[in-house]
């Protein structure tokens, strides 16, 4: 490869977040919003986990015979075990609410990442390519972090 040939290669971009009572408010809402959603997928579980097992044991001539009875069970295993998954889920969202609600204003927090492209010749550093960040307050780039 010539000097001056460029590459143009995929990198991860760390998006880094001022704290301001509109971040605060934005993240607070969509956490709880998450919390309901969560809430109702558990209570629609229930509710069709128990409509599953009526089903099995009014539709057959024995509810009690033992094959009916193991359909049941596997019924309530799968709606238990998907129930503990959504309450996982639940305490990890109660957890997040906590911990935003504690952040302190102009606290800066790490919101996630993004992808983008960028060129790489010879003789540039990869490790600066790839460290790479963007501030933002309320939305708005404020810095684009290069190391």
């Amino acid at each position: 490869m010539s000097e001056d040939t460029s590459l143009s290669i995929k990198r991860s971009i760390t998006v880094r977040a001022v704290v301001t009572p509109l971040w605060k408010e934005d993240a607070e809402r969509e956490l709880s919003n998450a919390i309901s959603s969560t809430d109702q997928q558990l209570a629609q579980l229930e509710q069709e986990g128990q409509q599953v097992v009526n089903d099995l044991r009014s539709q057959s001539a024995n509810p009690l015979d033992p094959r009916v009875q193991d359909q049941v069970a596997q019924v309530q295993q799968q709606v238990a075990a998907k129930r503990a998954e959504l309450e996982e889920q639940k305490r990890n969202l109660l957890q997040q609410q906590s911990q935003v609600r504690e952040l302190e204003m102009e606290q800066i927090v790490e919101q996630g990442q993004i992808e983008s492209f960028c060129d790489l010749k010879v003789g540039d550093s990869l490790v600066n390519k790839m460290q790479v960040a963007v501030l933002v307050r309320d939305g708005v780039v404020e810095a684009i972090e290069q190391s």
